[in-house]
């Protein structure tokens, strides 16, 4: 009789063993996913900030290749130079029509 009510009181601690390994296994894991949270928020955060400054950095660079073929063309071009003066100081010559437009920007 002895025995058996060793080997259940053994079964009994060998459960609860298992139930606390259990509980505790889950603990220690939902403790890694609480610290991994705020880390891919802050990833997220970083990538869609990368993705605006490359989109800004390739708006630049269209704009300095712009600059960079414009101030060519006024440096070697005479007759573009002439076409970029006469607009800025709004002259025609007599026998000229202008039409402009406006963007929507403007």
């Amino acid at each position: 009789m002895k025995l058996k009510r060793l080997e259940a009181q053994t079964r009994v601690l060998c459960t609860f063993n298992r139930i606390v390994f259990g509980v505790l296994a889950l603990v220690l894991a939902m403790a890694v996913v609480a610290s991994a949270l705020p880390q891919k928020r802050r990833l997220t955060e970083l990538e869609d900030r990368l993705q605006r400054v490359l989109v800004e950095e390739k708006k630049i660079k269209a704009e300095l290749e712009y600059r960079e073929t414009e101030h060519k063309a006024l440096k070697d071009d005479p007759d573009f130079l002439e076409l970029k003066a006469m607009d800025r100081l709004n002259l025609r010559r007599p026998d000229e029509k202008i039409y402009r437009f406006k963007r929507e920007d403007e």
